[in-house]
């Protein structure tokens, strides 16, 4: 160890000392503002305050947007009953017709014949029905003459009239029958509506079967009033009403806004979407909407009950559930609640909740279940 001179060592121990000292201080002042800075801060937590708002019941109007489609309140595809030709069109796409007129006729040879040989039939049964009812008439009179015509031959002559009656009856029938199949050659109008589609010229053979009935001769719609078709997904089929007002725009007429009304639901969820069909009537006189058409339909939903309605802030969405945050006596209590619709900045509960209860405005699920709450303040 190197001799140190006791002098000189009291001369530096002085300077040791303050070197010392003044190295120090930097660390406690460091210390000391830590300290002051972490408890400037708990006073900070401990001073804001956690804002509650009241549960209170009311009543929440919403809507929604569905999509929708328009489809011809009728529609009509129109084939051959009978295998034939055609002989004259008298329509074309996009021809307006009326109830009854003629859209197309047509004939088959087969069915004049059909026709000749049931009129040669029914000549050939009236005149033999004639001749049996002349001579059981002759033999009627003549029995009155006791003795002369026996009881059997009369009834024999009485069944024969009425059996030739009954196959001259069968024979009028066969003559209405394929009269009737001849007016099927001639093709009308079931109803009002606009040709949309044509798919046969004349001379092509059509029919009931094989390659004449591929496609249909003629579609037919009603445009004049169209169907706008819905489906609304379940949560929402409880609010619903026959006569409610929906709105709907269509993208080739941006600027302007239809009306409707419910006129037909459903009454039953489909299996695959889960949802319920409605349908809305619309006029369409001035045909600017087209069958086939996508709407963008504004459906109201208005209240039918009161419940409780919150601000969105307080309702909290876990992975495992959904639920409030209540202060009650100076602690958290979570509630768990069912989420119902939302409205601007509020949001429809359902839970075991009272009018008064105060909810914190703003929750999470940091503020645990069962934790003191001690400072609270009305929301604004």
């Amino acid at each position: 160890m190197p001799h140190i001179n006791r002098n000189n060592f009291y001369h530096i121990l002085p300077v040791l000392i303050a070197t010392l000292l003044v190295a120090a201080m930097p660390s406690c002042k460091s210390s000391e503002e830590k300290t002051e800075t972490t408890i400037e801060e708990k006073k900070e937590v401990a001073a804001a305050a956690i804002e509650v708002v009241a549960a209170q019941k009311g009543k929440l109007s919403s809507s929604i947007q569905v999509p929708g489609e328009l489809i011809p309140f009728q529609q009509v595809e129109i084939y051959a009953k009978e295998n034939s030709f055609v002989k004259k069109i008298y329509v074309d796409v996009g021809s307006e017709v009326k109830q009854g007129q003629l859209l197309v006729s047509m004939e088959a040879p087969e069915i004049n014949s059909r026709m000749s040989e049931a009129q040669s039939n029914l000549k050939s049964l009236q005149a033999i029905y004639i001749s049996s009812k002349a001579t059981y008439n002759r033999l009627l009179e003549t029995s009155k003459t006791p003795g002369t015509i026996s009881p059997n031959d009369l009834d024999q002559a009485l069944a024969r009239v009425n059996s030739e009656k009954a196959r001259l009856e069968g024979a009028q029938a066969a003559i209405r029958a394929v009269a009737a199949t001849r007016g099927y050659l001639d093709i009308r109008a079931p109803f009002g509506g606009v040709i949309s589609a044509r798919n046969v010229n004349p001379g092509a053979y059509v029919g009931p079967s094989g390659k004449g009935s591929e496609m249909p001769l003629f579609v037919l719609q009603q445009q004049r009033k169209l169907r706008l078709v819905i489906s609304v997904p379940e949560i929402y089929t409880g609010l619903l009403n026959q006569q409610d007002v929906v709105t709907f725009t269509v993208k080739s007429l941006p600027s302007r806004k239809f009306t409707a009304k419910v006129k037909r639901m459903a009454g039953a969820l489909d299996d695959k979407l889960r949802s319920e069909r409605l349908e809305m009537d619309v006029e369409n006189n001035d045909k600017s909407l087209l069958p086939g058409m996508y709407a963008e339909v504004n459906i109201p939903l208005p209240a039918k009950d009161s419940t409780f309605v919150i601000p969105k802030t307080a309702l909290v969405s876990s992975a495992e559930k959904i639920f409030v945050v209540r202060v009650a006596n100076q602690k958290a209590e979570w509630v768990d609640v069912k989420k119902g619709r939302e409205a601007n900045d509020k949001v429809e509960v359902y839970g075991d909740l009272k009018e008064g209860d105060q909810i914190i405005k703003t929750a999470t699920d940091e503020i645990r279940d069962g934790s003191e709450i001690k400072n609270v303040k009305q929301a604004g």
